[in-house]
């Protein structure tokens, strides 16, 4: 049966419950320990798949298709373990589970209330795949006293005393203000935080407090005296120059020992932490810089590209070079010459994106890397947009474009390389879209396999012909134009085992140009580099030996 652990955040939002959570769960792996992480959002979008990424940063998605908080892409990086749908759970998901059950019948004409229907739904949620790991970390989003939150506040409290004592732990995650005119670190808002928490019924037993410096001792046993905590279960969050710093931080800390205290887990099992160490010396002691330019349309918020910044590091780290990000709007390029914001540049990202604008920003990039011979990977859109740049530019075809942007377009004024798919095959079974479908969840989502030219840049590059990656989209690029492309030098080197789908296209005689139709930031890792980001950077760092 497994541990339970529940983070909770006050004071301010986004102190990094989730960091804090990845990290903690790294720890108890490396004391020989197998774990999985949760997250548990009081917003009312059932997912996060029809939110901004300029309001929710990015969308991660799992093996089995669930669209995700990014949070949960923290918790791969850090454990390795692949999230899955029941993962994430929303107030929209759990009230729309609940009002199912009501209209079938199943509350048998009861009165259908907060409390149990909503707080059981929640439980049952938490339940899942509990005889499966040693522990079950659970973060809930949000801070304590924001209204949407209550309902899972109460329904952590009523599992922890469902279970026997000593099965549940409550970690809490404050801010440490400093005020710079009186040189004083404040422990008011957290006690104020920890006071809140405690009026519905839940006391911290560890408290782990965001703070630019160190907590002297006097605020430590002050913030123990007054929230009820031990002195040693009083954890430091200190700012890092690298979030993957974290789990040796907190190890130091003592966060995973005070766990284990809290549980009385004796003797606790000594960690390993040879592969953290690993990975801060790849960080810290690198050979040079390069310098990567990210052209998309939400570069205003660097966390709508979360999972691509990551593997761009992880990619640095396989390399020992420092990965410098380069964030550039793609419409800037739509009036202005692309060559002066990207020929000092090492390689160039278009990454994946919905929408009309801004393409012919990221087509003008992809022309420039083909042209100028820079290292060049397209990511779903990406990918789109180097193919529509080579049916324009090497097949003479002036009228390439994608159906996403032809909504009021007469259907003969352009030629259609990227179309909406209507069906696909997912395991044994055929789906089915239209375009007048709901928006949630109906993209190709998930894991599929890909089959890889032999002796082509991208089979080198994973060291096979047989791979599975995560998808996210709605367009694909037209198998029939296919033949035309490849005539003038774009390669076809990925496909659907069906031969259907193009999954990859790379330029022939280009250092390094591939698109890919999926999403493989999704699975890149820091001590498990993604062999595309690890060899894309490789590329990246031989071009800085050009420039």
């Amino acid at each position: 049966m497994a541990r339970f652990i529940f983070i909770t955040g006050g004071v301010v939002s986004s102190l990094g419950k989730g960091l804090a959570s990845a990290a903690l769960g790294a720890l108890l792996q490396a004391r020989g320990y197998t774990v999985r992480l949760r997250k548990l959002d009081p917003y009312l979008n059932v997912d996060p798949g029809t939110m901004s990424p300029f309001e929710h940063g990015e969308v991660f998605v799992t093996d089995d298709g669930a669209e995700t908080d990014l949070d949960l892409g923290h918790y791969e990086r850090f454990t390795g373990v692949a999230a899955r749908a029941t993962d994430s759970i929303s107030s929209g998901r759990v009230y729309s589970n609940v009002l199912e059950k009501e209209r079938r019948g199943d509350y048998l004409g009861k009165t259908i209330q907060v409390i149990p229907h909503v707080t059981n739904e929640i439980k049952d949620f938490i339940r899942i795949g509990e005889d499966e790991v040693d522990f079950m970390l659970c973060e809930i989003g949000g801070t304590v006293g924001d209204i949407e939150g209550l309902p899972f506040f109460e329904a952590i409290r009523q599992f922890s005393q469902e279970k026997p004592r000593g099965e549940c732990l409550f970690m809490h995650l404050t801010l440490l203000p400093y005020i710079k005119a009186s040189g004083e670190l404040k422990t008011k808002p957290t006690q104020h935080s920890v006071k809140e928490l405690r009026s519905i019924g839940l006391a911290p037993d560890i408290l782990v407090c965001r703070s630019e410096g160190p907590i002297p001792v006097k605020e430590r046993e002050k913030l123990a005296l007054f929230c009820n905590v031990r002195p040693d279960s009083v954890i430091a969050a200190q700012d890092l120059k690298s979030i993957y710093e974290a789990p040796l931080a907190y190890h130091r800390e003592g966060l995973d020992q005070a766990v284990l205290d809290a549980f009385g887990i004796q003797p606790a099992p000594k960690p390993t932490l040879d592969r953290w160490e690993d990975v801060v010396d790849r960080i810290h002691n690198t050979d040079g810089e390069v310098r990567v330019a990210i052209v998309g349309k939400y570069t205003q918020l660097e966390d709508a590209y979360k999972s691509i910044a990551e593997a761009l590091t992880h990619g640095g780290m396989a390399n020992r070079v420092k990965v410098r990000i380069e964030w550039i709007d793609a419409e800037v390029f739509e009036t202005e010459d692309a060559a002066p914001h990207l020929e000092r540049l090492h390689a160039i990202l278009v990454p994946g994106g919905f929408g009309e604008r801004g393409t012919e920003g990221k087509i003008k990039a992809a022309q420039f890397a083909r042209e100028r011979k820079i290292p060049y990977l397209g990511i779903c859109l990406g990918m789109q947009m180097a193919v529509i740049e080579a049916a324009r530019n090497m097949a003479d075809m002036d009228d390439a474009a994608s159906e996403e942007f032809s909504d009021g377009v007469d259907p003969k004024s352009f030629t259609p390389v990227v179309y909406h798919l209507k069906e696909w095959v997912q395991g044994n079974a055929k789906i089915t879209r239209t375009k007048t479908d709901d928006k949630g969840g109906t993209m190709r989502l998930g894991a599929y396999d890909a089959v890889l030219t032999e002796g082509s840049r991208v089979a080198d590059a994973y060291g096979d012909t047989a791979i599975e990656e995560r998808h996210r989209h709605r367009y694909e690029v037209d198998i029939r134009y296919r033949e035309q492309l490849e005539k003038e030098g774009l390669l076809f080197s990925g496909l659907s085992p069906d031969g259907r789908l193009p999954e990859i296209v790379e330029v022939k005689d280009h250092p390094w140009y591939i698109g890919v139709q999926f999403h493989p930031e999704l699975k890149s890792k820091p001590f498990d580099p993604h062999p595309l980001f690890a060899d894309f950077i490789r590329a990246a760092k031989e071009q800085s030996r050009l420039v």
